[in-house]
């Protein structure tokens, strides 16, 4: 099979799938590792895809690989995650132990928890000031300190999680895709989410509708592994997914 052949089909397929392996490409051609390796570089190289590490993803903006801080997310798509947190609070019980994530959506849950009487685990300083300046009961993990996103990550902080086991978890993420799951373009916050989440009997993952379809550089948990809260449907998102639509005032429908 000439190259440009073997270029489409890498394309037709990273077109459908928004990501692919190596492994996949090995696979579907009949080729080595080593040629699909280079067939993806040189597809890299002419703008057509992006290379990641295993493989390649789509290269029209939606893999992502910086993380923005907290003061550049704090207002961006604000209505819609203060939309999405109202409805994450109110699923909170006063005998639940629960793990807060951190993240702007996260965040903007704290207004609406100042009546439970809750416990909390966060790994976000913010959000530990927050829910103990408004009375609520919150520890704070310990390790190393992320000034981007003022998130506590590291060993200490994995190993402190590993102690708890949480009724339920809130948690943010960069993208969600289909075959990535979710994803964060950090590994030491993604160590971290993973870890949370095992420890969590029900997990939510708080994602405003533009989310969707995106890909950062590291899964933390599989596509299953959570239930979805948005503020708007996206296509090829509804049919039998785990998913709650948080509509305005509180309203739900669940999907």
């Amino acid at each position: 099979m000439l190259s440009e052949q073997r270029y489409e089909k890498i394309l037709a397929l990273l077109d459908e799938k928004k990501s692919v392996t190596v492994a996949e490409i090995t696979e579907l051609l009949g080729i080595s590792e080593s040629t699909a390796r280079r067939d993806i570089t040189a597809l890299d190289r002419a703008g057509r895809l992006t290379k990641v590490f295993g493989g390649a993803v789509t290269s029209d903006g939606s893999f992502v690989t910086q993380e923005p801080t907290v003061a550049q997310k704090v207002e961006v798509q604000k209505a819609q995650k203060i939309q999405i947190a109202r409805c994450a609070a109110a699923m909170i019980e006063d005998r639940d132990f629960v793990y807060l994530d951190a993240g702007t959506t996260t965040g903007y849950m704290i207004e609406f928890l100042a009546r439970t009487k809750a416990a909390f685990v966060t790994n976000a300083v913010a959000h530990a000031q927050k829910l103990a300046a408004q009375g609520n009961q919150v520890f704070l993990i310990g390790g190393e300190l992320k000034s981007s996103t003022e998130a506590v990550i590291g060993a200490q902080a994995m190993e402190t999680l590993e102690r708890y086991h949480f009724t339920k978890g809130f948690f943010g993420a960069n993208g969600i895709s289909r075959n990535e799951g979710f994803t964060t373009p950090d590994a030491g916050e993604a160590q971290v989410k993973r870890t949370a989440m095992r420890q969590c009997r029900i997990c939510y993952v708080l994602v405003d509708s533009t989310k969707f379809g995106n890909i950062s550089a590291v899964t933390f948990a599989p596509f299953e592994a959570g239930t979805i809260l948005t503020e708007k449907i996206v296509e090829g998102y509804q049919a039998g997914e785990k998913l709650i639509l948080c509509e305005p005032e509180m309203g739900q429908s669940i999907l």
